[in-house]
């Protein structure tokens, strides 16, 4: 898991599970840095849940390694807690359009997932009337092994485009383990920096994933070096191969007015 500059976390996604479903041929949707944010030690993306309207706060998604005030331990769920930490919102090329705050962090964890989920202090409709942007939207969909999908660092303002080779059942790095992580095929060799980028449908446009981690040394459930660990307890490792959390299950977290809440029913994010 590769924390931006620091090498800390990142990917957190060695699947060595089977794929469960392939994808069909689809149209390509157009997907630029409109709706990424830059942090100052990670990626991040603006997301509307299926159901938010232009009035609600807006939300900002990144890793659960890319907290500001740390890692969380294995085991922890962080939720309710004011923040003030601000995201650069960049435009379609790439471009610096201003900063957004925010005013709480909703959850964050790196228990089974590694997430973090920001409020902000303004909302999708002045954030559209001020700087020409709309939210990205998360995906109620579990991802499809084969499907094209695009890496989206607004770190580093750079674009990864591969496919979901797979799923893994559980990644285990460092002291972390992650529940059926999205396992990329090669082109994704993503670096520090794009930890929280947002990993996105490219027939759909919609976000199916959180960039997090990779194998870079070709160490075995080490920090940076996610193993990945099958149903009989058979740990694989693939230099070089970056993962990501899936993200499909996050709107059932969320009410009217993006309103949190870890009791809605199909919300199966750990609690704390």
């Amino acid at each position: 898991m590769k924390k931006p500059l620091t090498g800390a976390l990142c990917a957190l996604t060695l699947a060595g599970a089977t794929a469960l479903v392939t994808a069909a041929p689809a149209s390509a949707a157009t997907v630029t840095f409109a709706g990424t944010v830059a942090l100052s030690n990670c990626s991040g993306s603006l997301v509307r849940m299926p159901t938010s309207v232009d009035s609600d706060p807006g939300l900002i998604l990144t890793n659960g390694h890319c907290l500001e005030s740390g890692m969380p331990a294995a085991g922890q769920v962080i939720t309710d807690q004011a923040s003030t930490r601000s995201f650069t919102l960049l435009s379609a090329s790439g471009r610096s359009l201003g900063t957004v705050r925010a005013n709480r962090v909703l959850y964050s964890t790196m228990t089974d997932t590694d997430v973090t989920l920001y409020r902000l202090s303004t909302s999708y409709a002045t954030i559209k009337s001020r700087y020409g942007i709309s939210p990205l939207t998360m995906s109620t969909a579990h991802p499809v092994a084969g499907s094209a999908i695009k890496v989206v660092s607004g770190y580093w303002k750079k674009t990864y485009s591969c496919s979901i080779d797979g799923f893994a059942y559980r990644l285990e790095e460092g002291g972390w383990t992650f529940k059926d992580s999205v396992r990329y095929t090669s082109g994704c060799d993503v670096i520090g920096g794009t930890s929280g980028s947002p990993v996105i449908d490219a027939a759909s446009g919609q976000v199916v994933a959180v960039n997090n981690t990779i194998n870079e040394d070709g160490q075995t459930c080490t920090l940076n070096n996610p193993c990945e660990v099958d149903q009989n307890g058979t740990v694989t490792i693939h230099p070089g191969i970056g993962y990501a959390q899936e993200t499909y299950t996050i709107p059932n977290c969320f009410g009217p007015g993006n309103a949190f809440d870890l009791t809605r029913s199909g919300c199966v994010l750990p609690r704390p």
